[in-house]
């Protein structure tokens, strides 16, 4: 054994058989490298080998070994004092967000810029980049990095393109992530847990032997649903737990979807625990499942919940599989529909699509040996909620448990769930049981789901059925809007409700209609649950809702821009759907109006073709849509958020705020905040005086989380008004003392809340022959209210594009009777940095009197907008309309190359 160099440092350690070199280089505690996917589909874990980019999850650790490879990782390229160039270049350009990508993408730059320090503005179209996935930036800020550009200035306050402070340690690769612990943390030496899972779509298990999986070298533990809690929850988390339905246990004795948990193995290490995960055997009854939704409702369907109570599961109908529905009406519809001049009609479907936020979910648990709290550190976006539950479901006081995240890799709202963290939190109590009887201190455990298990187990985005008819007068105002909608929640009822009345709520209350009439339920399926996702619901039902809207246009003579002004909610209308208005929320402005001039007016630019593209010969069909969408810049029901601000005597600052930060922004914007309340407060004023202890359940009081986009508007409104106590105390000439700084609190509690517009626009050339689509020009207008920071602003539209164009064009978790067959992001098909198109990134000019400092949030609303606008372009363009998600290439010429339509009626239904 020849041995290696990692950074300049010799490691001796003997790889295990079969290691790859990414977990070798972990434990070695080189954390720069991170894990994605462990399959060479996402580039998280690069690394130079000998000066070459080489995925180190693909590399034998044994050959880098006998080798004596050089190895560099991104830590080793340069440090925050001095970081390498590229790494300096990222940092001047912003090329990241949650930042979990980036040490990957530094370390191929700098392989591409060896022996050349200039930038290449054409590095962006090289084939080299395929291997690196960015699942936030949009990739803009990216190719803004690799070409040189700087986008950012000094730390300021509002309205200052303000750098992330964590930026430094992020393109160094020395930001801590969950599972980033250094040898002295409490939990570093841990234990490993494995899940056990069911091979089938439903089943009771009749018996569990876990004999000879405790008898397997290094396992520690072995839990089934004989050593779970009876107590059901939601892994779900909203303000109030009573918004999801209690029907999942921690592990239950009977399975409801393939891929559901089964059992804990708890090892020294995941080989360990992987192999006697092997040897526990389950012997199931095998019973009746249902996949298709429609089916799931009718009389005789197999029951996934019948052995729940209506009230006290919280479930609407469980002997109809039906969680959650709502159905109501205002006006007549059927009047508004007969006195109608056109009227369209038409069904649209969405698929599964998954985060793919590039951290999976992972936590570690471990005991407290000063005062025997549980502590978890965990990969979410709710810490506080997560704690809670934890609480309730493990029956401990509420002050025994802390939860805390460290910077977190991407959430998207899949991380507004509790997934891992009972699992862990489980495991430690059962072990310290054993611990204590022996004396010994109780160990740590881990769990990190694979990426296969974030494919196959973990809730992705709802597939809906959406029916809509609409009808409008001769001068294009709507008389009437029907839906129908039906949501396929999978197997367990997490967010069902929720997204289900979120869905159909903003994307049907945008438009001004006498009549409205919304039929919609949420059933369940045998099948892997859906949960939050970017959107929430708004991007499955806009798509539907303005596909028909553009169509209605066509039929009356209007331009897709002019029959949304009409229709439009303008400030003093209620946001009505199918009963009363919602009472605290407010419209101000006419930035709905803004953004579609904006983005009308962008769309009647010239744009050049890409360069291999003969639109002249080479059979492209040219098109042009766009699509608007409103969403609430805050959730309903609830959502509350503390901090305290407290200056020091020696000139520093220290915030604690519960809010995560997983590429949102929010801690960047926080310390904008603050600098903006103190300006003049010398030396309180100064940017880099500000510690932030944030996302830790011992930080503040409370934060609901950070979903809905809430991170700048309701934790930053908490910040903003602790600040503002703050700047006053310090104004009335109090001062801190070495022994008691000078302290404030503020809070915000979600109402009242107000809207945020979104319109995009795109023009697109399709092949009919070959199902291809290539989108020519891009452009998004957003209502935000004041910008806070400009480019972290440019970088979430961007990202929520991105996102949407993907979900539009190419993701799609695919099932077979309940059995996901999508089973690596290669399959997937996230879009990598040449299927991007640059978005143009238009701003309305207007404030909001609710928001901090006048802003709105702005991190779901970019998302849903885009699919429509594209389906829109295709019709125009085709003259064929597509129904349905994704618009893959199969489908698109499977769309283009059906028979001819007939001739079109003056009032008709959507082809």
């Amino acid at each position: 054994m020849s041995g290696l160099t990692v950074d300049g440092v010799p490691v001796d350690a003997a790889p295990r058989p079969g290691q790859c070199l990414r977990t070798y280089l972990r434990e070695a505690g080189h954390l720069a490298v991170k894990k994605g996917c462990d399959a060479g589909d996402c580039g998280a874990c690069t690394v130079l080998v000998d000066g070459a980019p080489r995925h180190s999850c693909l590399v034998p650790a044994a050959r880098a070994v006998r080798d004596g490879a050089c190895v560099t990782t991104a830590a080793g390229l340069g440090t925050p004092e001095r970081p390498h160039p590229v790494q300096q270049r990222f940092l001047d350009a912003q090329g990241f967000q949650c930042g979990f990508c980036t040490a990957g993408l530094v370390v191929t730059a700098a392989a591409l810029e060896e022996g050349d320090a200039s930038p290449r503005p054409d590095a962006a179209a090289d084939e080299t980049w395929k291997g690196n996935l960015c699942r936030c930036t949009g990739y803009r800020s990216i190719r803004d990095a690799l070409a040189g550009r700087t986008n950012v200035g000094p730390a300021g306050g509002l309205g200052t393109s303000t750098p992330a402070p964590a930026g430094p340690e992020i393109v160094t690769g020395r930001a801590a992530y969950t599972l980033d612990l250094p040898p002295d943390h409490p939990a570093a030496a841990r234990l490993h847990a494995v899940l056990v899972t069911s091979p089938h779509p439903h089943a009771r298990i009749r018996r569990i032997d876990a004999t000879a999986a405790l008898a397997s070298p290094g396992v520690r533990l072995v839990l089934t649903h004989r050593d779970a809690p009876a107590t059901l929850y939601s892994t779900a988390r909203h303000e109030s737990r009573l918004d999801d339905p209690d029907d999942t246990r921690l592990l239950d004795d009977v399975v409801r979807f393939h891929g559901q948990r089964v059992a804990v193995v708890v090892a020294a290490s995941v080989a360990e625990a992987e192999a006697a995960a092997r040897l526990v055997e389950v012997d199931y009854e095998v019973l009746p499942h249902v996949v298709d939704p429609e089916a799931a409702r009718a009389p005789g369907a197999p029951l996934v919940h019948g052995d729940k109570d209506a009230v006290t599961h919280r479930i609407s109908e469980p002997h109809r599989n039906v969680v959650a529905q709502t159905h109501g009406e205002v006006g007549d519809v059927e009047a508004g529909l007969a006195a109608a001049h056109a009227r369209v009609h038409g069904t649209w479907r969405t698929a599964r699509v998954t985060h793919v936020a590039l951290e999976t979910h992972g936590a570690v648990a471990w005991l407290d040996e000063h005062d025997g709290r549980l502590h978890v550190r965990t990969s979410t976006q709710v810490p506080f909620l997560v704690r809670d539950e934890l609480a309730h479901v493990l029956g401990l006081p509420r002050e025994q448990v802390r939860v805390h995240a460290a910077r977190v890799g991407g959430g998207f709202g899949g991380k507004q769930e509790m997934l891992v963290e009972d699992v862990v939190a489980l495991a430690v109590l059962r072990l310290a049981e054993q611990a204590r009887a022996r004396g010994e201190r109780p160990p740590a455990v881990q769990l990190d789901l694979t990426r296969e298990q974030q494919l196959t187990q973990v809730p992705v985005r709802h597939p809906m059925r959406v029916e809509v008819e609409l009808g409008a007068d001769a001068e294009g105002v709507l008389t009437a809007m029907r839906l129908d909608v039906l949501s396929d929640t999978g197997a367990y009822g997490n967010h069902a409700a929720g997204v289900l009345f979120h869905g159909v709520h903003e994307s049907v209350a945008l438009y001004r209609c006498a009549s409205k009439r919304v039929d919609a339920e949420a059933v369940y399926t045998h099948q892997p649950p859906s949960g939050a996702f970017r959107g929430y619901g708004l991007g499955q039902v806009v798509f539907a809702i303005e596909s028909a809207l553009d169509d209605l246009a066509r039929e009356l003579g209007l331009t897709p821009a002019e029959i949304r002004r009409r229709n439009v909610v303008r400030p003093g209308d209620g946001l009505i759907v199918n009963g009363p208005a919602d009472t605290d929320v407010e419209l101000h402005g006419d930035g709905v109006l803004q953004c579609l001039d904006l983005v009308e007016a962008a769309l009647g630019e010239p744009d050049a073709a890409p360069d291999a593209l003969d639109l002249d010969g080479g059979g492209w069909l040219v098109g042009e849509g766009l699509a608007a969408a409103m969403i609430a810049t805050i959730p309903p029901r609830g959502h509350h958020a503390t901090a305290a601000l407290a200056a020091h005597a020696d000139g520093t600052l220290l915030l604690e705020v519960g809010s995560a930060e997983f590429g949102n922004g929010s801690a960047t914007v926080h310390r904008q905040i603050v600098a903006e309340a103190l300006a003049g407060h010398a030396p309180w004023d100064e940017p880099h005086r500000l510690r932030v202890h944030a996302s830790d359940t011992d930080a503040c009081v409370h934060d609901t989380g950070a979903y809905g986009s809430t991170g700048s508007v309701v934790a930053g409104g908490a910040v903003a008004a602790a600040a503002r106590a703050l700047a006053e105390r310090l104004a009335a000439g109090e001062r801190p003392t070495p022994d008691a700084p000078l302290r404030a609190e503020g809070s915000h509690h979600g109402t009242p809340r107000s809207v945020a517009y979104n319109v995009h626009g795109v023009r697109v050339a399709v092949r009919p022959a070959t199902g291809e689509l290539r989108i020519l020009r891009s452009v998004h207008a957003a209502d935000a209210g004041r910008v806070l920071n400009p480019e972290q602003l440019r970088g979430q539209i961007e990202g929520g594009v991105a996102q949407a164009l993907g979900s539009a064009l190419t993701e799609e978790i695919v099932l077979r009777d309940g059995v996901v067959t999508t089973r690596t992001l290669r399959d997937y098909r996230v879009p990598q940095l040449g299927d991007v198109p640059e978005t143009v990134v238009l701003l309305a000019d207007t404030h909001d009197p609710l928001g901090p400092g006048g802003a709105k949030s702005m991190s779901e609303a970019p998302y849903n907008p885009v699919a429509p606008a594209v389906a829109n372009a295709v019709r125009d363009a085709t003259g064929r309309r597509p129904h349905e998600l994704p618009m893959s290439r199969d489908r698109l010429w499977r769309l283009l190359d059906a028979p001819a339509e007939p001739a079109e009626p003056t009032t008709r239904e959507t082809p």
